[in-house]
């Protein structure tokens, strides 16, 4: 595949990513306060599918790392909104198995190996661990946000996830301007913005 087609499919996963983010900011803006959109859910489960597509062409083990576990907190929370009922069985099925009929089929194709996972010539080794400590930071929110959402049983995002986002977003626009990518690099820029003014409407709201 051509670089140019792999960067589409990076550009496009992130563009639904800041899709998600501009949706919920306005309907947060609307009601003074931060609300969480059905929408948010639906948007970042394809967003993360074709970012997770975009990890594995680079062979940027970093990327894939940040969205395994995210990918399935966000089925999580279309589970608590009540709207992953509403997909046909097979897609669910297959969304689902995603990820790991991935990597199956690439070690079936000697496409992929724990060499070219870890050891990417072009990602020097402290390179590589700045980018997945980041990954896991920015991680970390969706944690954190799963744990609260069910403790409360409803699907909400809380102070401290914007907190870890804003605080991930910067570790890996550091990443980003180091391993020269554009898609990680106007993403989380923009994400940035977003970030800082819902912890603000947050403040306001408990003021």
């Amino acid at each position: 595949m051509n670089s140019w087609q792999i960067y589409t499919i990076g550009f496009t996963a992130q563009a639904l990513f800041s899709g998600r983010l501009l949706l919920q900011w306005i309907a947060s803006e609307k009601q003074k306060k931060v609300l969480t959109p059905v929408h948010f859910w639906k948007i970042s489960l394809v967003a993360s599918f074709l970012l997770f597509v975009y990890g594995y062409l680079r062979s940027d083990v970093s990327i894939m790392l940040g969205q395994a576990l995210t990918y399935f907190i966000y089925i999580r929370n279309m589970q608590l909104q009540g709207e992953w009922k509403y997909l046909s069985r097979w897609l669910r099925l297959f969304l689902y198995l995603f990820p790991f009929m991935l990597f199956i089929y690439s070690y079936n194709n000697n496409v992929y190996d724990i060499q070219k996972l870890f050891y990417n010539e072009q990602i020097p080794l402290w390179l590589l661990i700045l980018g997945s400590f980041a990954q896991v930071i920015f991680t970390l929110r969706f944690v954190y946000q799963w744990i609260y959402s069910e403790r409360i049983k409803e699907s909400i995002l809380p102070v401290g996830f914007w907190l870890l986002s804003f605080a991930g977003a910067v570790l890996i626009l550091i990443y980003a301007m180091l391993r020269k990518d554009p898609v990680l690099f106007f993403a989380h820029l923009a994400g940035s913005i977003v970030y800082i003014r819902n912890m603000v409407l947050i403040r306001r709201t408990h003021a």
